[in-house]
């Protein structure tokens, strides 16, 4: 007997910049969106080989925003925590992220706009490195955790993009693992770096029914200009029916201080597609 269930559910809502109808301006606007992905499959003498296994993805995405004149404020928090497990092994994490950010604008009627931001990234929980046996820690909550205050000018005159570019100051914060917060001598447990950051959000309709979003980060230390850490998020979100998506990411990340190499992250998934607030 072979079982196989999958239940994948994914929540999603998109809003095109510079769409914000007249009754849902000068008030606050919460959205909540969470999902659950789960895939499990079993096998019982089943003769053409295969093994047991189960994963799981939970996932948030919350927001509250205020629309008004000449002020706007943007505060998101969006988490994700995965793991899973073949056979007889241990499950292991999948995802592990959590990204808090606040954004305030205020509108002199200039083509830019003075803007403030504090951004946070983390991990939601303990990360480990499993290309070596036994496995070894590698990262906690905020360990590390990476804090961006940046103050600059935004330019939101397009329907479909925003970008915003200033002067950042950046935070690392460590506990145990100091080789991200001081990578030569591993002994100090905070950094503090001031740069420059640009950052871009993507809202694009493709067709009727696939829309495209990204978001990409840069930021570079004044001493080091010919070195950037780079954060690209693509995110394709196509709808099958009223409540079914499908979602298609493909991250990549480059921040010398983590890894010399650069990282990629994908994923496609068939979702429900459901807004709780």
């Amino acid at each position: 007997m072979k079982k196989i269930i999958v239940i994948p559910l994914l929540f999603i809502t998109t809003m095109a910049f510079g769409q914000i109808p007249d009754s849902l301006k000068d008030k606050w606007l919460p959205t909540f969106i969470v999902g659950l992905g789960v895939n499990q499959i079993a096998f019982t003498n089943w003769v053409k080989g295969g093994d047991n296994s189960v994963s799981w993805t939970l996932s948030g995405d919350f927001h509250y925003d205020y629309y008004g004149s000449p002020w706007i404020f943007k505060n998101e928090i969006r988490s994700a925590y995965g793991r899973s497990k073949i056979g007889e092994g241990t499950y292991r994490t999948t995802d592990n992220d959590l990204y808090i950010e606040t954004v305030a604008s205020y509108d002199l009627g200039w083509a830019v706009s003075p803007f403030i931001s504090n951004s946070i990234r983390s991990q939601v929980a303990r990360g480990f490195n499993y290309k070596v046996d036994p496995e070894i820690e590698i990262a906690n909550l905020f360990d590390p955790g990476y804090v961006t205050q940046t103050i600059g000018f935004t330019y939101d005159k397009y329907s479909n993009i925003i970008t915003r570019f200033g002067i950042g100051f950046q935070e690392i914060f460590t506990n145990k693992f100091r080789q991200y917060s001081d990578p030569v001598n591993m002994v100090k447990a905070f950094r503090f770096e001031t740069g420059i950051e640009s950052v871009s959000d993507v809202n694009y309709k493709i067709d009727d029914n696939i829309a495209y979003l990204g978001k990409l980060r840069l930021f570079s230390q004044f001493k080091s200009l010919d070195v950037w850490d780079v954060r690209f998020e693509n995110n394709i979100i196509a709808k099958i029916t009223k409540y079914i998506n499908v979602n298609f990411i493909y991250n990549v990340v480059y921040e010398v201080a983590q890894t010399p190499y650069t990282q990629v992250k994908e994923g496609l998934q068939i979702g429900i597609v459901y807004n709780i607030l």
